[in-house]
């Protein structure tokens, strides 16, 4: 009994302690108080939410703006030459011109190098009386493509409408990872013993030849070419095994 009693006795103390806690001013003024603390941290932290929004939003719009101009810059597309061919090979391009094969004779000193895409709508003039250079026809030097030798090469410029970056890569007949195939052929050049200086290009693997170009007239040449050990690391590469070659393209 007695026991029951004292628990009486502190469960009423309490509730009187309680009521006059609640009854007390400062209690109450300091329970307010941090109130108006929790609510001013709970209105910090909204306006940092509200500024990261910001932040987010505005770097959202930029990235959305390099974006679009990522996608206007590479509306300007990528252009290649396909060598050994009257068309684009499809696959995101469109043709720009199609043309014969050019360049210098095979055998004069002071050639120009490189091999040269002419339109079939050339703008000639007369005006000049100078020295000068000349431009000749390219033809194969060779009857391993499925022509004959002697026969005239057409050309392509094309153009990419979804890629910027163009890259032929010599010695490989597929592109790198991230890179897209435009056409994939052989590597050609000028023939070694010819005193003319030639550059390197890919002949499409499917080449064809000029109507009524049958004629062996020479000009700019195109053999295959091959590998020679010593210099060049043999593996990979093995002496007088002929070269690749592809054309890629990237995004940008």
């Amino acid at each position: 009994m007695a026991a029951c009693f004292l628990l009486l006795l502190f469960f009423v103390q309490t509730i009187a302690e309680k009521r006059i806690l609640l009854n007390d001013p400062d209690l109450i003024q300091s329970q307010i108080h941090a109130l108006e603390r929790k609510v001013e941290d709970v209105v910090a932290k909204n306006t940092d939410l509200s500024t990261k929004y910001t932040d987010l939003t505005t770097k959202y719009n930029d990235l959305f703006a390099k974006y679009n101009t990522l996608l206007t810059k590479t509306n300007d597309g990528g252009v290649f030459v396909r060598w050994g061919r009257k068309d684009c090979p499809g696959n995101n391009t469109e043709l720009v011109y199609s043309g014969f094969a050019g360049g210098s004779w095979y055998d004069h000193i002071g050639a120009a190098a490189e091999f040269v895409c002419l339109p079939r709508d050339p703008d000639l003039t007369s005006k000049f009386t100078s020295s000068y250079a000349f431009m000749y026809g390219s033809e194969y030097d060779t009857s391993d493509f499925g022509h004959e030798n002697g026969d005239d090469l057409p050309c392509s410029v094309c153009r990419s409408t979804v890629h910027s970056s163009v890259l032929m890569i010599p010695g490989k007949s597929s592109c790198y990872d991230g890179w897209t195939m435009q056409y994939h052929g052989d590597l050609v050049a000028g023939e070694y013993q010819n005193r003319a200086a030639t550059q390197y290009i890919c002949l499409d693997e499917h080449p064809e030849a000029l109507t009524a170009g049958q004629r062996n007239d020479n000009g700019k040449l195109f053999v295959p070419v091959k590998a020679v050990c010593g210099a060049l690391a043999c593996p990979p590469y093995h002496n007088d095994r002929y070269l690749t070659c592809a054309v890629c393209t990237k995004l940008y």
